[in-house]
């Protein structure tokens, strides 16, 4: 007589990452996981655990905040400087501030873009909010900017103040930086008792050809003259600060990552913070080595599948630390052939462009009910 199999369970670690303009981490990863779980038989179940992921980008909060941080509601001048409700995320010690939910192009009103007049002082003032807080490290996340500031509107609210030759304080915008007379700064002593910790893979100077305004001013709806003048505002700025006495004022100009998030990468790093990969550190802060090491399978994902992501995006990270296990990619679209899968070491891609001929990109409805029917063939390839 055969004795009955023991149903099996597969235990899937859900790890992704934002599918931009449509989906948060969280939401693809519950759209997954319903898809798997509903693939359950006699035979097995999944048992799914979720780890929505960012890598300093626009999501870094909610990340952190899925993963067992509190988060601390504050409201903040937007990239406009129009009030908005905003958010960080806190675990006692460390301290998540994102540009994408204070000051990001998601946030501009009826999405215009105002290359000029875009500030990075919302971000300024959840730093300042992150520091009453008494964090031991706060964990600048600077994807996503709308500005190209150099990081003038951050710096107000931490006690800089920027005066005109007529002694007219400065709003920080990109317009502004041309205008600056003088510099003066008043010293924060909780920054002096804070890490800061830049997490971006952004790799740009501030100037120049690769620099913020060249590469990153189109993106922010900046002309080649909008460009030009942020350049040159940009140049003048630094200046000024050297002139006001910050040694390291011209050497950082050309440091990597500098040109992040309109030049917020550059006053950040002038307040002594430390640049790390944004994807690593994310995976380190969200515990991602413990957490894949009690399951069997890793699924992971972003938007694109392409040339980018193997160049060390989340995806191709989560992949790298995922060891000997299976290692599925689910992404919007994929550009790249079977051929390059084991190049980021997964053993099957899932996109969603092949299960529907209507562009998914802009519609969550269709995002999500594609990428449950997704999880359920992965569930059913499972088991």
């Amino acid at each position: 007589m055969l004795t009955p199999t023991a149903p099996t369970t597969v235990r899937a670690l859900i790890a992704p990452d934002k599918f931009k303009g449509s989906l948060t981490a969280a939401e693809v990863a519950d759209a997954l996981a319903a898809g798997l779980r509903s693939a359950g038989s006699g035979s097995g179940s999944v048992h799914c655990e979720l780890l929505p992921l960012a890598d300093g980008g626009d999501g870094s909060v909610d990340a952190a905040v899925a993963s067992g941080f509190t988060r601390r509601s504050y409201t903040v001048a937007g990239p406009t400087g129009q009030p908005i409700r905003s958010s960080i995320a806190f675990d006692g010690f460390t301290a998540v501030v994102e540009v994408a939910n204070t000051c990001g192009l998601g946030l501009l009103p009826d999405g215009t873009l105002d290359p000029l007049g875009a500030s990075s002082r919302g971000f300024g003032e959840a730093v300042l909010f992150a520091l009453s807080l008494k964090p031991a490290r706060i964990v600048l996340a600077l994807g996503g900017s709308a500005s190209t500031d150099g990081g003038m509107g951050m710096l107000t609210a931490l006690g800089y103040s920027f005066r005109d030759a007529d002694g007219r304080q400065l709003y920080g915008n990109g317009r502004a930086l041309a205008q600056i007379h003088t510099v003066h700064r008043t010293a924060l002593p909780e920054l002096a008792d804070t890490e800061l910790i830049v997490a971006s893979d952004v790799h740009n100077p501030l100037l120049g050809t690769q620099g913020a305004p060249a590469v990153f001013g189109p993106q922010k709806g900046a002309s080649p003259q909008d460009i030009a003048i942020l350049e040159q505002g940009l140049e003048h700025f630094v200046a000024k600060l050297a002139e006001a006495g910050f040694a390291d004022a011209t050497v950082l100009v050309g440091h990597e990552g500098a040109g992040s998030a309109g030049g917020l990468g550059y006053a950040c790093q002038l307040l002594g913070a430390k640049q790390v990969s944004g994807a690593d550190y994310f995976l380190d802060l969200l515990d991602f080595n413990t957490r894949k090491d009690s399951c069997d399978v890793v699924i992971t994902g972003e938007g694109s599948l392409d040339e980018q992501t193997l160049a060390g995006k989340l995806p191709a990270a989560v992949a790298r630390r995922s060891g000997a296990r299976p290692i599925i990619a689910v992404a919007g679209r994929s550009l790249l052939p079977k051929a390059r899968w084991p190049e980021m070491a997964v053993t099957r891609v899932y996109a969603l462009a092949d299960y529907t001929n209507q562009d998914s990109a802009k519609d969550p409805g269709l995002s999500a009910t594609l990428l449950r029917r997704i999880g359920r063939d992965i569930g059913a390839s499972l088991l």
